[in-house]
């Protein structure tokens, strides 16, 4: 359990702001920008992209967002949790610092595909095979770093569990959660189609994106303290 004189109740509040915050930018980024643009054809993706091109630089910019959020989120929760398992605390930096290199990556293969439509003179086929397996690749890039994140959350769960500062519910939400990330990942990274995964997948990720909202909800209205008599009927018990 983390010594309640070493939580940064500031940091904690920090850190929920910023969970929030990454959530709008990287819902609107990842889910509903994709979602206007990528078509199952080049040709389409690429009408789809210039004739959404506001849109289109809207979710650059929150990509942009969640990359310096995700940095500062990262030393914050090392440094709020780091006092509860050291070496557990460095494998949940870790991967979420290997999830925000391949977002760097993911970006860039995001915006080759508007590059290439306004700044090249290949013919329209090569153009358009070009943009489409671009975009594919993003795609399959947020599966690359649902891995990282899968393991930063299994980390981050065992860390809430033995802090004593954030309710016991969510720090298994965090856990078992990120299977659904760990197991979509590799699902999708190896072309596997089982109908029972997809829904287990499905249930787990329920459970994550909860489990998610609740903590950094948590960390940001209550600095992430359980009230000192639940902390003393607790410790009763035990």
């Amino acid at each position: 359990m983390t010594d309640p004189n070493t939580w940064d109740a500031t940091g904690a509040r920090m850190a929920g702001a910023l969970y929030l915050a990454i959530a709008v930018c990287g819902g609107f980024s990842i889910a509903y920008v994709p979602a206007q643009i990528v078509a199952a054809d080049g040709a389409t993706s690429a009408a789809n992209l210039l004739a959404n091109t506001g849109l289109f630089r809207l979710g650059v910019l929150a990509d942009c967002a969640v990359i310096l959020f995700e940095l500062a989120i990262t030393v914050i929760l090392y440094q709020l949790f780091r006092a509860t398992g050291p070496r557990m605390a460095m494998v949940a930096l870790i991967s979420r610092l290997g999830m925000i290199g391949v977002m760097g990556i993911n970006i860039l293969l995001w915006v080759m595909p508007y590059g290439l439509l306004t700044s090249t003179t290949l013919d329209t086929a090569t153009l358009h095979a070009l943009v489409q397996y671009s975009l594919d690749a993003h795609a399959m890039g947020v599966f690359v770093w649902q891995l990282f994140f899968g393991m930063h959350l299994l980390a981050l769960g065992w860390l809430v569990l033995n802090s004593g500062n954030v309710p016991n519910l969510l720090g298994w939400g965090l856990f078992i959660g990120a299977f659904g990330y760990l197991v979509q990942g590799i699902v999708e990274l190896t072309y596997t189609d089982v109908a029972l995964l997809d829904a287990a997948i499905i249930g787990l990720l329920v459970i994550v994106s909860i489990a998610e909202i609740g903590f950094g909800l948590w960390l940001l209205i209550r600095g992430g303290r359980i009230p000192s008599k639940i902390l003393t009927s607790t410790a009763a018990r035990a």
